[in-house]
């Protein structure tokens, strides 16, 4: 199923005492990039969370954002750094006295400044910590794909109309190209009788003219390519795994073939056709950048 690359997720629970939300946002990116908030005395969920999100998301970039309340939950230990306590308060007052301040610090403001307090968790309640953790990102893993599975929807349809837009051009492509022959044909023998005043046109020397013209500008091949890389294009867009790389590379394919064809025509008809087949491609690569 074809996925977008732009999400939202957010899940919470209250699992053994912790009160844990989970939340996720992406946006396009060539690659999965993950960027995290996560509380600092958690900082060991950091690389199991990427590890576990990139099973699910396989492009684009993610920022997870993880907050955790302890309730009710035994083993957290709180420690102080007096050294950088007794920093701090050095400090404000060598800004107290600069400034003739009033010396009005408490334990209260002293405890706010970073680092002054940190809340630690016994290495054995690790485990607990992550699997918590790990329910609730499935929640949020799972409302993001769902947003993701949606907004996908509605780019396959858009992405198939256009491609069947191209095949209605590659139809009038392959209609009008012999025309382009015939009718280049009956301007040179027009102009030779007008030449030879009258007399006899070498029929030979016609089939000839008429063998290379048509070679020259001959897209049948261009045209069979068009349409098998539409027919992959199709058959990739039912895939169930992510798809946007190769339909990077599928429209350049494409666009290839269509400069080819726009090279070779020499009529206005089909050259307006050809510019009908590059802007239909480029919706198409458009919203192809949006996809996983």
């Amino acid at each position: 199923m074809v996925r977008s690359m732009t999400g939202y997720g957010r899940f919470q629970q209250t699992i053994d005492g912790m009160d844990i939300t989970v939340e996720l946002k992406s946006v396009n990116h060539r690659y999965y990039e993950y960027s995290s908030r996560i509380p600092r005395s958690y900082g060991f969920l950091d690389e199991k969370l990427k590890a576990y999100i990139q099973k699910s998301i396989s492009r684009g970039k993610v920022d997870v954002f993880v907050w955790i309340n302890t309730v009710d939950a035994p083993g957290s230990e709180v420690t102080v750094n007096f050294s950088l306590a007794q920093s701090y308060l050095k400090a404000l007052g060598e800004l107290c006295g600069r400034f003739n301040l009033k010396d009005d610090v408490s334990t209260m403001s002293l405890a706010r400044f970073t680092d002054v307090l940190t809340v630690h968790q016994n290495a054995g309640d690790e485990d607990e910590i992550w699997n918590a953790v790990r329910q609730v990102a499935d929640g949020s893993i799972s409302r993001f794909i769902e947003m993701r599975e949606r907004e996908g929807v509605a780019m396959r349809e858009d992405i198939l109309r256009h491609a069947d837009n191209i095949l209605k051009a590659v139809d009038e492509v392959e209609r009008r190209s012999p025309i382009t022959v015939r009718e280049h044909m009956e301007k040179i023998e027009a102009r030779m009788r007008e030449l030879l005043d009258g007399a006899d046109v070498d029929e030979q020397r016609l089939l000839t003219e008429a063998a290379i013209f048509a070679e020259k500008v001959s897209v049948s091949e261009e045209t069979v390519r068009l349409r098998s890389h539409i027919e992959q294009l199709q058959m990739f867009l039912k895939s169930d795994e992510p798809v946007g790389r190769k339909l990077d590379f599928l429209v350049q394919e494409i666009n290839r073939e269509a400069n080819t064809i726009g090279s070779k025509s020499q009529d206005i008809s089909l050259a307006r056709t050809v510019v009908e087949i590059k802007s239909e491609t480029e919706k198409i690569r458009e919203q192809i950048q949006n996809i996983e």
